[in-house]
């Protein structure tokens, strides 16, 4: 082998600039990038260094071969043309990584197959022994990588990727990798302020990874220090006394980082149960001394090191993954960004985040960006330095609510930074908010009603359902038309509910937020998220159990609230059928107007469960039946009479648990004859359904006495949509 080797060294996506930088300090010369890769020319002392300094590679390769391919027979015999006895015994452990594709490879399984048969039949000896496979610690690990017919041959010098320090046993629900934290330190500028003398806070620091990277590059530490195993640990051309002397610098320059007076460095996370496996990590990394973890929320974040020094916030922030997660995630990002301004005046800051319009929405212009990779996922690096004229508020602001002006302040009063202002369209949107509110909260407070629909798309361009349940905002977004540019829409969403809070009121950690779609079969009766919290309200003297946060709709229908007061009131004395009762909240009001017995159909046992515990906590778990099955085929077998009936249907349903599918407007008929034939005479059925397009059949007045309702079940907060749904009393002729 000449002195001079062709090193290929990997990384992920969008790093390959810095670690072009990185490994030109280090030592190799020729650079070139490529995706997720950089190559270039080097000694093996070159080469040794990468692997114990790099902080940005995942692997090191050494370039054995490179040849042309037109089939897999080339494969073979390009691999097999090299001098194998140079790099293992003929009892070793192998194990290989083929990438790409192309020369009629097509699967990589069966080109790594083609290189290990290769290297073993080259390597058998006399006696028979021959190399066997070890994927998790081989003596050799060779890679093969294809690109456009040319084949190159590696062997991997780090072994596993260098982002495993080794120091991160335990991690949390969504880890960056060690490099990309450390790309993110160095894009930072933490490499500077911290030669400088700078602190480090990160006020969401999950098990610490970015505190620990950030102590390792201020303590002048290899990151790779303390890996014991490596690629080239029993590979025959290692040179273990020149590996040795590196190594020996290393551990020197890591005495003399450590034995520094210690840097600030603090992170801070709201979850318990990540702050022991964090504080592990340190313990791991050896760094006890330079960082410290503790609890905290961001709403309290204050960096407060010694002699008011001033260094770098960084955060990596939730980026959100499930339906509806904007709404507590734009108030995280606004609730950081006025920490920032609060508390870390003079400091730079840096987030990184997968949801950069999210980052629009802290209150700070960020004066560099950055594109980077976690993973599949695109990601941005917004700088900030926590300056006045970086401010996005203008002069002071109001409030929302407010209508009188701010006092002026006083020449030796302390400046108070209040949170960004709304923009123009958010304030438009928190303006019409409060309109409605002047108007619906006095109905709602006479009526005592403390759930409503306080706005439903009022303003076209936020195409939102905002629902008032007591001192909590259900918010639901209708799906915008493809004709609107994602991003705009995404932004005036952001906009809404930003005035949310402030135009209502409320705790931002008390609005939740839900995607309504058209839907499909039972996708709306579909679970959303896992939380499991219901909480109390009441209505017409009853109490319900809702859930703003599991399902798409919330176990109540608002707009059904005047038919549920009427069957109240209607109810005394009486047998009363609840069809397609869903949380049986007809059914409460039943029972509290005094019906001689209540039964309950629905075919989900979730929301008879739910049902069961509406009843229950309004103390009529008696003479109240819940019976689960089919409507239809329930109404087919039933044989009892009822004196009132509701029925409420979806549109559309396929459950798994019922024969065919329901179609309203195609089986209504069916379904009120049935019904109609458990109508006692002098009875009353009540029919109602959300769908647009809903045609009664003109035939069934002809055979029952029909009167359209609808008018007269629409309360004020659904005067505004007054198609919300469609309503008919039925009685037999």
């Amino acid at each position: 082998m000449s002195d001079l080797i062709e090193l290929y060294l990997t990384c992920p996506k969008g790093l390959e600039g810095l670690l072009a930088e990185e490994a030109r300090a280090l030592g190799l010369t020729e650079v070139r990038e490529h995706t997720s890769a950089i190559r270039g020319a080097a000694d093996m002392e070159t080469a040794y260094r990468l692997c114990l300094w790099s902080r940005l590679a995942n692997r090191v390769l050494l370039v054995l071969e490179r040849f042309s391919m037109r089939d897999a027979e080339d494969l073979y015999h390009g691999v097999h043309g090299v001098d194998w006895q140079d790099h293992l015994a003929a009892d070793g452990t192998l194990a290989v990584e083929f990438s790409g594709h192309g020369s009629g490879i097509d699967n990589t399984h069966f080109g790594a197959l083609k290189v290990k048969d290769a290297i073993v039949d080259k390597l058998r000896n006399r006696e028979g022994l021959r190399p066997s496979i070890d994927k998790l610690n081989p003596d050799l690990r060779v890679h093969l990588r294809l690109d456009r017919g040319e084949a190159i041959l590696s062997l991997d010098l780090s072994g596993h990727s260098l982002h495993q320090r080794g120091y991160r046993l335990q991690q949390g629900a969504a880890p960056l990798k060690e490099n990309l934290a450390a790309a993110v330190l160095i894009r930072s500028g933490w490499p500077r302020i911290a030669a400088e003398g700078g602190a480090l806070a990160d006020p969401m620091c999950g098990v610490g990874t970015f505190l620990v990277e950030a102590a390792m590059i201020a303590a002048d530490i290899a990151p790779n220090l303390k890996r014991e195993r490596w690629g080239f640990s029993a590979w025959l051309g290692h040179v273990p006394a020149l590996w040795r002397k590196l190594h020996d610098e290393a551990l020197a320059r890591a005495e003399a980082g450590l034995a520094k007076p210690p840097l600030w460095i603090r992170g801070y996370e709201a979850d318990p149960r990540l702050i022991q496996p964090g504080r592990n990590n340190v313990e791991r990394a050896g760094l006890s001394d330079w960082v410290k973890i503790y609890q905290g929320e961001v709403g309290t974040f204050e960096p407060r090191p010694d002699q008011h020094q001033k260094g770098l916030v960084i955060s990596n922030p939730p980026y959100g993954e499930r339906l509806g997660d904007e709404a507590s995630l734009l108030y995280l990002y606004q609730n950081l960004g006025e920490r920032l301004r609060q508390a870390c005046m003079g400091w730079d800051a840096a987030v990184f985040t997968g949801a950069p319009e999210l980052g629009k929405r802290m209150g700070l212009r960020s004066h560099k960006q950055y594109a980077f990779w976690n993973g599949a996922l695109p990601c941005k690096l917004l700088l900030f330095k926590v300056q006045p004229d970086q401010f996005v508020t203008g002069e002071r602001r109001q409030s929302a609510s407010s209508e009188a002006p701010s006092a002026p302040r006083q020449p030796d009063a302390p400046v108070v930074h209040e949170p960004a202002r709304l923009s123009e369209g958010a304030q438009m949107f928190a303006n019409r908010l409060q309109k409605n509110l002047k108007q619906l909260g006095k109905w709602a407070r006479r009526e005592q009603i403390g759930c409503y629909r306080l706005y439903d798309a009022d303003m076209p361009e936020y195409a939102l359902a905002v629902d008032v349940y007591q001192d909590w905002v259900h918010v639901q977004e209708y799906a915008a038309p493809r004709s609107i540019d994602p991003e705009k829409a995404q932004g005036r969403l952001l906009d809404a509910l930003a005035a949310i809070p402030l135009a209502l009121g409320v705790d931002p950690q008390r609005v939740v937020l839900k995607r309504r779609e058209r839907q499909s079969g039972t996708r709306q009766y579909e679970r959303q998220a896992t939380e499991g919290r219901f909480q109390e309200v009441s209505e017409g003297g009853v109490k319900l159990l809702v859930n703003l946060t599991d399902y798409l709709d919330t176990g109540l229908f608002l707009d059904h609230r005047p038919m549920r007061m009427r069957v109240q009131r209607e109810a005394a004395g009486k047998r009363f059928l609840n069809l397609f009762c869903y949380t049986a909240t007809a059914s409460v009001h039943a029972a509290k107007g005094g019906a001689r017995s209540t039964t309950s159909v629905d075919l989900s046992k979730t929301y008879l469960d739910w049902a069961r515990r509406n009843l229950a906590l309004n103390g009529f778990s008696e003479r109240n039946r819940l019976e689960q099955g089919d409507v239809m085929a329930w109404l087919q077998a039933a044989t009892d009479s009822f004196d009132l009936i509701f029925i409420d249907p979806p549109t559309f349903s396929n459950s798994k648990r019922m024969e065919g599918v329901f179609d309203v407007q195609r089986d209504h008929v069916q379904l009120l004859d049935l019904a109609m034939a458990r109508l006692a005479p002098g009875g009353v059925l009540y029919f109602s359904n959300n769908f647009r397009k809903f045609q009664l059949d003109e035939h069934l007045a002809q055979r029952y006495a029909v009167e359209d309702i609808t008018a007269q079940t629409l309360d004020p907060d659904f005067a505004r949509n007054n198609r919300i749904h469609r309503a008919w009393r039925i009685t037999l002729r």
